[in-house]
């Protein structure tokens, strides 16, 4: 069966933006939509609003409106919706469970300050196991016209990123887009300096040269897998989160990792990923990886 796209939508704009990228993902890819929203009843001494089967009648009607904005579009698409009464963190982690990728809204005040990450959409990025996309009010597709690429960072190993490199490539060859594959790297201390690490730079040529080797080794399985799929390889000193942003104005969508593994404080997002959801200038895809 296949896995539909699946949009977070509570009736805002940022939503409802989050909405249109997830539906020509999904024509793009040839897979079903699925809208979710969970809504809770709110007491009428709390706020003027009507009884139970009043607020659940109005929530249907603003998604089913929503719903039928999308459909007038892609008239081809195959759409589903949830609408159910419960905790909006947790209908959310168990729609991206049934996922190929959960796309919510993010607000944002402008350009130069990005995403702002409610303390939903931190809660399901760092507890799902499914890529999570970030959309911000007034995305339009024009933004994902030709020229503009799919930015994805790489680090670590092959296997580290492998999960990350397969979005990205997918995502490209969906889009007709170029991959643009970052990999930052900074001078390590020299307590980090072993013979055997010295013996592997000194085989490099150096240590700009050994994190192009370890770029390109990481993408050969994916430019066979996708050899339609332009690349760029693009290496550059600095750390991954300053590097990342450096080339987001070209890019249609920023592909970054989350380490998915909880820590004695619970699930995170990590740094990179959480700069980058801060200021980016375009959609951020999260990629959960091992």
């Amino acid at each position: 069966m296949t896995r539909p796209i699946t949009a977070g939508v509570d009736g805002s704009q940022e939503s409802l933006a989050a909405l249109g990228w997830a539906a020509r993902e999904a024509v793009r890819r040839g897979t079903p939509l699925r809208v979710v929203h969970a809504w809770r009843f709110q007491p009428r001494e709390v706020v003027d609003a009507g009884d139970r089967d009043t607020q659940e009648r109005w929530v249907r009607d603003s998604v089913a409106e929503a719903v039928r904005t999308v459909t007038e579009r892609h008239p081809e698409l195959e759409v589903s919706t949830d609408v159910r009464e419960g905790d909006p963190v947790a209908t959310l982690l168990a729609a991206a469970a049934g996922a190929e990728t959960l796309v919510l809204g993010s607000r944002g005040r402008a350009a130069v300050v990005g995403f702002l990450l409610g303390s939903v959409g931190q809660q399901v990025i760092a507890g799902t196991t499914s890529p999570v996309v970030l959309v911000r009010a007034g995305d339009r597709a024009t933004a994902e016209a030709a020229g503009r690429e799919i930015v994805v960072g790489q680090q670590g190993e092959p296997e580290d990123s492998a999960d990350v490199l397969g979005f990205a490539f997918e995502t490209a060859a969906a889009r007709g887009a170029t991959v643009r594959a970052v990999r930052a790297w900074t001078l390590p201390p020299v307590f980090a300096y072993s013979p055997a690490s010295l013996k592997m730079l000194d085989e490099a040529g150096g240590l700009e040269p050994y994190e192009k080797k370890a770029l390109a080794e990481s993408l050969r399985p994916w430019r066979e897998r996708f050899p339609g799929v332009p690349v760029v390889e693009h290496v550059e000193m600095g750390s991954a989160g300053q590097v990342l942003l450096s080339v987001s104005g070209r890019a249609q969508l920023m592909v970054v990792g989350r380490r998915a593994r909880r820590t004695a404080v619970g699930a995170r997002i990590g740094s990179v990923a959480h700069g980058v959801l801060h200021h980016a200038d375009c959609p951020v895809a999260v990629v959960p990886h091992r």
